[in-house]
């Protein structure tokens, strides 16, 4: 069966890590006290000086056309003459923020000549009283070379928990294909000229499923400082199969309840649909294991890394795609090295590592699932749950898995692929979550 609309092959094969508000209690496993604990007390003492965090992020991918699954994109034709406004949601509130612009998979210099950013009333609609213009050295625009990403000045512009800013970005000369990300599970607009000032819509009149280029909105001031937590995985995590433009990805349900308890940590969304953990593919783009260092530890302030990621490197194998390939078996003793480095370079940088397992994969409307995907994840799962070697565990497993058979997910948490969780879903495994642990 294929599933229509704008889910992509992600939907299909991608996996990921959901969190959201209050359901499912006592499915978290804390390891016994270890010497990173008190590593990233001391990491957080430290940053206490410099109090920017990630207010709001995303990973990075290479362009890659659309098609009828994933719906269209602009990334591999770019942008020339126009302005590109996006809309974010923050996790946390303070009194200045700052953007982070990627041409990390570019082929050319990218000319940014204006950027402003406000205050979002819905759609591509900004407050007017709200916009600000953004600066790069004191600058109006910036030049990233290829493979870099650049910071922009702090703007002064007061940010409350949980809301929604748009982004705008003036593109003059032409950009060449887009560094994007592909499941925004939002809208992006695009306007011919220069719309940097507008705050009506009018002139975005087109618009896709993806952002460009932006990776992060930074926030520093008022509760923002006590550090950052990403949540590192697969479409599960990028949040495939919740509902789009309500914010109910896992990331999203984590930064709820951390607002709702007062814990003014910021979450950054580091996952990607169809992403693997050992291997890079055509469409999840760098393995999660190449990705770490500028996913997770180049964010400000991290205290803490949630790992969903395997799901894709188990199922592709079964599947006849190209936008997983390439896709050879693999063993459980080889995503359990692979998720052994992640530990070794959290750990090294004084962050707590997380590990969630990986979710009921047979019943899916798609071939991901077989006898020998099924011996592989549990293998896996036990690891996760008894090695003690991640510092915590997120049972992802157990609060998605169907009593009856739990080879598959609870019917009533189910997006209609069979597979990926869907908003109650989500909310499920947010409760599983000990905020604690972060």
């Amino acid at each position: 069966m294929r599933i229509a609309g704008p889910f992509t092959r992600g939907v299909r094969i991608a996996l990921g890590s959901v969190v959201g508000l209050a359901l499912v209690a006592g499915i978290v496993q804390t390891s016994p006290s270890r010497p990173v604990v008190a590593a990233a007390r001391a990491r957080a003492t430290e940053s206490n000086t410099t109090t920017w965090v990630g207010g709001w992020g995303t990973a990075v991918q290479p362009p890659v056309a659309g098609d009828e699954d994933s719906g269209r994109n602009w990334s591999e034709e770019g942008f020339h003459n126009q302005t590109v406004r996006q809309v974010v949601r923050v996790g946390v509130g303070g009194t200045r923020l700052r953007v982070r612009l990627s041409n990390v998979f570019g082929t050319r210099p990218l000319r940014v000549d204006g950027a402003t950013v406000g205050r979002s009333a819905g759609g591509a609609l900004v407050w007017p009283d709200s916009l600000r213009k953004v600066t790069f050295g004191g600058a109006s625009g910036t030049v990233i070379p290829p493979g870099r990403e650049a910071v922009s000045d702090a703007v002064p512009l007061s940010t409350s928990p949980l809301e929604r800013l748009t982004v705008s970005l003036r593109f003059t000369g032409a950009t060449g294909p887009a560094t994007f990300h592909r499941f925004a599970l939002d809208s992006t607009y695009r306007a011919d000229g220069d719309h940097l000032s507008d705050v009506g819509a009018e002139a975005f009149t087109d618009s896709t499923g993806s952002w460009y280029f932006l990776s992060g909105v930074d926030v520093d001031g008022g509760r923002a400082g006590r550090g950052t937590v990403v949540v590192l995985g697969d479409s599960l995590v990028d949040g495939v199969g919740t509902t789009s433009g309500a914010d109910r990805r896992v990331p999203d349900g984590l930064a709820e309840r951390l607002a709702a308890a007062r814990r003014p940590y910021g979450v950054v969304n580091a996952g990607v649909g169809t992403g693997k953990l050992l291997r890079d593919s055509q469409c999840g783009g760098q393995s999660g294991v190449g990705r770490f260092r500028r996913d997770v530890l180049g964010r400000p302030g991290v205290r803490a890394v949630i790992v969903h990621l395997g799901a894709n490197d188990i199922g592709a194998p079964q599947m006849d795609d190209p936008c997983v390939r390439p896709n050879p078996e693999v063993s459980a003793a080889e995503l359990i090295d692979g998720h052994r480095r992640l530990i070794r370079e959290a750990h090294a940088h004084g962050i707590k590592a997380i590990g969630a397992t990986i979710l009921p994969m047979k019943g899916a409307l798609f071939p991901i699932w077989s006898q020998e995907a099924e011996k592989v994840r549990r293998q896996f799962n036990e690891w996760v749950r008894t090695s003690g070697e991640y510092d915590a565990v997120l049972d992802v497993d157990r609060v998605m898995a169907d009593p009856a058979d739990p080879t598959r997910p609870r019917p009533g948490y189910v997006f209609m692929d069979g597979l990926h969780p869907n908003d109650a879903g989500a909310l499920a495994i947010a409760a599983a979550v000990n905020l604690g642990d972060l």
